[in-house]
C-alpha cells in the first residue's frame, strides 16, 4: 500500500462518519436538531420540515445550502443550534492519533459541519493537536462539498498541492473532485469499496487503514 502514498505530504480528512464510525449516531442527533430548528424558524410542521430537509440535502449537498438559498436564514445560528450535540458517545482513539501524527506533512480536517463542531469532535476523539488546521463550512463560504467551489475555496486558503495530497471521505460523491484534481482518494465506511473510478482505496476502519499505512514503511 505504501507505494501509493509515497508522494503524499498533504492529508485531508472529512470529519463526521470518517474520524469516527457512524454507529455513534451523531447524525441521528443532528437530524433531530435540524428538524426542530426548521419547524421553529420556518413555522412549519415536522413532516414538512423533514421533507424540506430531504429535498435540500439532495439538491445542495446540505440542508443549510437550501435554507440559505431559499429562506435567507442565519447560517451561524443554524450551525450553532444544530451542532449542540452529545459527544459523550465518542471516545478517544489513541491508535488513530498515533497514526495520524506519524503521517508526513500537513494534516487537515475539511468538514461540511461547523469549525466549532470539528473542534469538539476532534477533542472528543482525543485527536486535538494531531491536525494542523480545521476547516468548517463557514470557511468554504457556507458552500458544501461536493460543490467544486467549496473545494476551491478551502484548498486555495490552505495552499494545498493536490498532486501531493490524499483525501479520506465517507461520502462517495465528495471524492469526485479530489480525484479529478489528482489527489489520492480513500473512501471510508462499512460498505466502502474501491469499485469506483474515482476511489483509489476503501476501508471500513480508518484506524486500521492508517495504522497499516504507516506500518508498511516510511510513507
Amino acid at each position: 500500500m505504501k507505494q501509493h502514498f509515497n508522494h503524499v505530504r498533504e492529508w485531508v480528512f472529512d470529519l463526521d462518519n470518517t474520524l469516527y464510525a457512524p454507529t455513534a449516531g451523531i447524525f441521528d442527533q443532528m437530524d433531530d436538531l435540524m428538524t426542530l430548528w426548521i419547524t421553529r424558524e420556518l413555522k412549519i410542521g415536522v413532516a414538512e420540515a423533514e421533507a424540506l430537509r430531504g429535498h435540500y440535502l439532495a439538491e445542495y449537498g446540505t440542508t443549510l445550502g437550501g435554507l440559505i438559498k431559499h429562506h435567507g436564514i442565519d447560517a451561524d445560528d443554524f450551525l450553532e443550534k444544530t451542532h449542540a450535540l452529545d459527544l459523550t458517545v465518542l471516545s478517544p482513539d489513541p491508535i488513530l492519533r498515533e497514526g495520524i501524527e506519524a503521517l508526513p506533512g500537513r494534516k487537515i480536517v475539511f468538514t461540511n459541519g461547523s469549525r466549532a463542531h470539528a473542534e469538539r469532535v476532534v477533542r472528543a476523539r482525543g485527536l486535538e493537536g494531531a491536525f494542523d488546521v480545521l476547516y468548517g463550512i463557514e470557511d468554504a463560504g457556507y458552500i458544501s462539498k461536493p460543490d467544486g467551489r467549496a473545494f476551491k475555496t478551502v484548498f486555495d486558503e490552505a495552499r494545498l498541492d493536490p498532486d501531493a495530497a490524499a483525501m479520506f471521505e465517507d461520502t462517495l460523491v465528495n471524492l469526485h473532485i479530489p480525484h479529478r484534481l489528482g489527489m489520492r482518494t480513500v473512501l471510508v465506511g462499512e460498505d466502502a469499496h474501491d469499485a469506483h473510478d474515482h476511489v483509489h482505496h476503501a476501508t471500513d476502519d480508518i484506524t486500521d487503514f492508517v495504522s497499516r499505512l504507516i506500518a508498511t514503511a516510511q510513507v
